[in-house]
C-alpha cells in the first residue's frame, strides 16, 4: 500500500492512489494535472521515507476535478444589552483533486 503525508494550503493531507479529496483552492483549470512537491512522508509497503522537512525528489501526481465554493458558514456577533448585532456569511473556494501517482 502507498501512502503519503502531503502539504498544501498550510494544511497536512494523508493521502493514497485513487483518492479524491478537497483542498484549498489553487489555480490551474479543471482537467489538469498539478505536482504536490511538499511531501513530508512516503509509505511504499515495508520502505518508510521521512522527510526534514521535505523529501527531496519526492511528487505527488494529482488531477484536478472541480473547483468550487462550500456551503455557508454564517458568521454571528452578539453584545446583550446594547442593541450590537452583526450577521455575515462566508464561503471557501476549494479544489476537488484526484491522487493519481504517488
Amino acid at each position: 500500500m502507498k501512502l503519503a503525508v502531503i502539504k498544501t494550503g498550510g494544511k497536512q493531507y494523508l493521502v493514497k492512489e485513487g483518492q479524491i479529496l478537497k483542498i484549498e483552492k489553487i489555480e490551474p483549470a479543471r482537467g489538469k494535472t498539478i505536482k504536490f512537491d511538499q511531501v513530508l512522508l512516503r509509505v511504499d509497503g515495508e520502505e518508510v521515507a521521512i522527510g526534514q522537512p521535505y523529501l527531496k525528489d519526492a511528487k505527488i501526481e494529482a488531477e484536478i476535478l472541480e473547483q468550487g465554493k462550500t456551503k455557508k458558514v454564517m458568521v454571528i456577533k452578539y453584545k446583550a444589552k446594547t442593541r450590537y448585532k452583526r450577521k455575515k456569511g462566508h464561503r471557501q473556494f476549494f479544489t476537488k483533486v484526484k491522487i493519481v501517482k504517488i
